[in-house]
């Protein structure tokens, strides 16, 4: 029934942890295949996908075209689109099969995000995305996205963008279908928060927060990655600058 969908550009270290945790669905037989769409991996990526038994696709580097591409080869009913370095929690696909057989197929479902670590910063963080989740309608790719085959083509599927290619699909589907349109399941999408801690918890917090106003401003997609890939010096300079005119107190996310 369900095409599970994973971008991947260097992912051997996390990719077997996330394949792990759709094993018990995949024997049950709810998953109809699992396709990893590279996008020009040089680690062992590529050997970890064909060892699982997944189909494998590789194409241009980007998340939003690896995702489209994904789609493109899907044959299940519904399509279920998961980062590389996300595990579901066990037991997800009973939730995820009742929301199927729910006939939502004008609707979309996400995970709960928690990180694959303790502590209470991770929490604050995790809690945060989760709200934001369930009253703005923006949740993080990190949480999945589980959508009928037919919504996803209506929809325009996935544009070709380098980042935030997760919320331009959610806003497109939220606009068109209002707040119903999308669905928080109660199960976990543990991800990793890896990028959080080399950067600092709410640090990373306040770029993806800035990433997002700069998207919402409209501006480039490459440009946006360069900040939230911390590879453009300059425009980290003035991001920095913003935030340090903050007034101590003044909420930042």
């Amino acid at each position: 029934m369900i095409s599970v969908i994973i971008p991947t550009l260097n992912a051997a270290s996390s990719l077997p942890r996330t394949l792990a945790s759709l094993l018990d669905a995949n024997q049950q037989g709810v998953i109809r295949e699992v396709i990893i769409s590279d996008g020009g991996s040089v680690d062992q990526t590529k050997e970890v996908a064909h060892h699982a038994g997944a189909t494998l696709i590789e194409g241009p580097k980007g998340r939003g075209s690896q995702l489209a591409q994904g789609a493109a080869a899907a044959k299940g009913e519904w399509l279920l689109f998961l980062h590389a370095d996300t595990q579901l929690e066990k037991g997800w696909q009973d939730e995820a099969m009742a929301f199927c057989q729910a006939s939502c197929r004008r609707r979309v479902a996400v995970f709960r995000l928690k990180f694959d670590e303790k502590g209470w910063r991770p929490f604050l963080v995790a809690m945060g995305a989760n709200l934001r989740a369930r009253f703005l309608r923006l949740p993080y790719g990190d949480q999945g996205l589980l959508i009928s085959r037919a919504h996803y083509d209506h929809s325009g599927g996935f544009a070709n963008m380098p980042l935030m290619e997760d919320v331009d699909m959610i806003r497109r589907l939220v606009r068109k279908g209002g707040r119903g349109a999308m669905h928080i399941l109660p199960a976990a999408a543990i991800t990793s928060a890896a990028r959080y801690r080399e950067d600092g918890f709410f640090k990373r917090v306040l770029r993806n927060s800035y990433c997002l106003s700069l998207y919402f401003r409209k501006a480039s997609p490459d440009y946006i990655w360069k900040i939230y890939h911390g590879t453009d010096e300059k425009a980290l300079s003035r991001y920095h600058g913003k935030v340090a005119q903050k007034r101590p107190g003044e909420n930042t996310s």
